[in-house]
Formats: structure tokens, C-alpha cells, sequence
């Protein structure tokens, strides 16, 4: 099978569809573009979430919080604590494990969350680190969005600009296939988006702030979010894509290493649908959060403003380079 999250229409018939509902206490079954669980302890909903970390070398650590928090932002909690799972191979040095775990810690003060347990073991299994982690949240309002769909006629919100994780992988992992297409300089400011990636503000700012919907964009990109957003609503959306935010150093990193930006792992960036997107935009930004409205809810295509489709999401753009 190829690398990468499995697409969609297999996912669900290997592995998703097999799964049973029968807890009253739990809200919603997996289903695809559903990155969260909810439950209910009795009047409290708690969020759960999970996620690898399998295409990064460096800042390992941070990507490993950050990655699941965002996935609980995205249902409208609060993240309160994480189990973090940590498999590397026999090659690492003692040195390189408690930098990783240096990083795990600085990131969960940044995030405001306790790493209340988890595993780490030296294993053949895997020839380089992969982290597992589980992040468990307080829903902010009485119902979760773990399981909400966008409303036909919402706008859709997308926070900060596309392709951050991806540029900061290409910068950090895969330097060398950049050529002279960057600067020196260029190459560290797209190093330093890893710094960038939570999404925990703008989740916790939208869903009090009338969001029917979010999703952070991970692997798969923005075209993949969008898609996965319609897709679990049944709904089209209309995309603007002029108006995709884009940094120009990774712009210039797409170009040089052959990536489509609108299809590469984007963690830091949000996906928010709600039925005011400029009222959304004007308050995000005025928490100090670059936002642009980038889409409409409408139809029963997913399409650009140009009428090209947006397919189901493939294979992440970032394994081209694997």
C-alpha cells in the first residue's frame, strides 16, 4: 500500500464501517473527517483525540502536541492533558531521546497541558522516532463540535496560510533539495513555523464565537480539509482560491522542491465555518490571528470559483520527498 493516511473510500471499508456503536455515553461514531471523540461523564463532555508524528525528523516533540491539541481545538475544547507514545529505533543515542523528551515538556507548558502518562520504548520495529499521542479535552460549550457539520450558506474562515508544517519539514528535513532557490534567512523563517502550529486560540475564540464547524488542515492539505468538511456535512462549498493565504517562502519552497501547496500538510491553519465570516475574520484578527474568508458553503459541488473540482485527498504532498 502506498505511504501515507489511507484514502478515504478504503479507510472506511477496511476499517471505519467495522466499527459498532453501543456506549449511550459515547457521542458520535468514527467516520471519516471526524478527528475527535466526545463523551459524556455525566453531563461533561470530554474530547479525545489521537495522532502519529511519522514524517518529521525534527521538532519531533512540538509537533507531537501540537498536532493533537489542534485536532481538540477543532471540537471546540479545551485541551487539558496528553498521553504521548514514543517508539525509536535501537540507533538513537541516550542524548537524542531526552531531547525529544525536552521538547514534549516545552511544548505542553506552551500549550498549557500535562503529559499525564504514555510509553516509550527502543525498538527494530521502526528505523526512526514515531510518537503516538492522545489528547484529552473539556468541551466549551454544552454541545461538542466533534461531531458538527458547516450549514449550507456558511462562510468558510481559514486561519493563518496554507502549507506551514509542510515548509517547515522541507526546511529542517530536506534542505538539501531546496538548492539556492532560498536564502539562508528564508530557509530559517520557514524552519521557525513549527513555533506557529497550534491552533488551540482561534479553535477556542470560534467555537465561542458561533462556529457551526471546524477542522484543522493536516495531511492532505487545504484542498483535502475542505474536502473532507463538505463531504461530512453533504454539502458543496465554492472555494476562492485566490484567496488561500500562501507565505511567499513557501511559495518559493513548493516551487523548488515540486509540491503542491494547496495539498501539503498545513498544521497551524484552520478551517472555521460559520454563518459570518467577516465578523469571524474581524474578531480572530482582533485576538491577533490572521484570518481570511476563502469559500461559501453553496451547491452540491466542491469546486473553485473556476469550476475545477476539488478531489478527495491523496497521499500527502510531503511524501514526494520520502
Amino acid at each position: 500500500m502506498r505511504t501515507g493516511k489511507l484514502d478515504n473510500e478504503v479507510l472506511n471499508d477496511l476499517i471505519l464501517k467495522k466499527y459498532r456503536h453501543i456506549r449511550s455515553e459515547v457521542k458520535g461514531s468514527p467516520m471519516i473527517g471526524m478527528d475527535c471523540a466526545a463523551v459524556d461523564l455525566g453531563g461533561r463532555l470530554a474530547v479525545l483525540s489521537t495522532d502519529p508524528i511519522t514524517a518529521a525528523d525534527k521538532n519531533i516533540g512540538r509537533l507531537t502536541v501540537n498536532i493533537s491539541c489542534n485536532d481538540a481545538a477543532a471540537a471546540g475544547a479545551e485541551p487539558i492533558g496528553m498521553l504521548v507514545t514514543l517508539l525509536a529505533p535501537p540507533s538513537i543515542t541516550s542524548e537524542e531521546l531526552g531531547s525529544i523528551a525536552d521538547e514534549l515538556a516545552e511544548a505542553a507548558v506552551d500549550a498549557n497541558i500535562d503529559i499525564i502518562g504514555g510509553h516509550t520504548e527502543i525498538t527494530e520495529s521502526v528505523t526512526r522516532v514515531v510518537t503516538s499521542a492522545t489528547v484529552i479535552a473539556k468541551s466549551l460549550t454544552e454541545k461538542s463540535l466533534a461531531s458538527a457539520k458547516l450549514h449550507r450558506g456558511d462562510s468558510i474562515v481559514m486561519t493563518k496560510s496554507a502549507g506551514m508544517e509542510g515548509a517547515a519539514i522541507v526546511a529542517s528535513d530536506f534542505a538539501d533539495r531546496l538548492g539556492d532557490a532560498l536564502t539562508a534567512e528564508e530557509v530559517e523563517y520557514a524552519k521557525s513555523f513549527v513555533r506557529r502550529i497550534s491552533v488551540v486560540k482561534e479553535g477556542i475564540y470560534a467555537a465561542l464565537n458561533g462556529a457551526n464547524a471546524m477542522h484543522d488542515i493536516t495531511e492532505g492539505g487545504v484542498f483535502g480539509a475542505i474536502w473532507e468538511m463538505a463531504q461530512g456535512a453533504g454539502c458543496g462549498v465554492v472555494v476562492d482560491v485566490d484567496a488561500i493565504p500562501v507565505e511567499d517562502v513557501t511559495r518559493k519552497i513548493c516551487a523548488a522542491a515540486g509540491l503542491d501547496v494547496y495539498k501539503l500538510i498545513s498544521s497551524g491553519s484552520m478551517l472555521i465555518a460559520c454563518p459570518d465570516g467577516d465578523a469571524m475574520v474581524e474578531g480572530l484578527r482582533e485576538n491577533g490571528i490572521e484570518a481570511a474568508v476563502i469559500g461559501k458553503a453553496e451547491g452540491d459541488e466542491i469546486i473553485t470559483k473556476d469550476n475545477r473540482p476539488i478531489l478527495p485527498p491523496q497521499s500527502d504532498e510531503i511524501y514526494k520527498l520520502f
